[in-house]
């Protein structure tokens, strides 16, 4: 179990290594804060250029007995009307740490909405998610969350 937990760290940061400092016109590339829903917990984005990033959540599901959730996912933005909003996607993976552990893959879709003039994200997303091991099941993850420019 210990040996699965550090590989999923691993995966989830090496993200991180590969941030551009030329990302589109945004207070920072680092974005902080909280999503709501399941799970809820601390939310995470690095972005890597002007329309793609990687996402990292930390956070508990309350689904079942609750368990501690971690997920990481690349992502691509595609801006809408308002250059302020963009629809996202992309694909990850999922650790659900409980007694049985259950790792998966994850197929978010959100959207995210710069506040014009502040530091903040809010963000709505959607992850269909393909669990693999212990059993081959789908779930959905969902949540609303808010996150701060560093």
């Amino acid at each position: 179990m210990k040996k699965l937990l550090l590989f999923t760290l691993v995966i989830c940061f090496c993200g991180l290594t590969a941030i551009d400092s030329y990302a589109q016109q945004r207070p920072s590339n680092t974005e902080l804060g909280i999503i709501v829903g399941e799970p809820t917990g601390l939310s995470a984005k690095f972005w890597t250029s002007a329309n793609s990033a990687f996402d990292l959540g930390l956070a508990w599901s309350f689904s079942g007995q609750g368990s501690m959730h971690i997920h990481s996912n690349y992502l691509l933005h595609n801006t809408l009307d308002n250059p302020n909003l963009a629809l996202y996607y992309g694909l990850g993976g999922r650790l659900l740490m409980k007694d049985d552990p259950k790792i998966g893959i994850r197929i978010p879709l959100g959207l995210q909405y710069v506040i014009p003039d502040s530091r903040l994200g809010l963000f709505f997303e959607l992850a269909p998610m393909l669990n693999l091991i212990p059993d081959t099941e789908f779930d959905v993850n969902g949540g609303l969350g808010l996150r701060y420019f560093l």
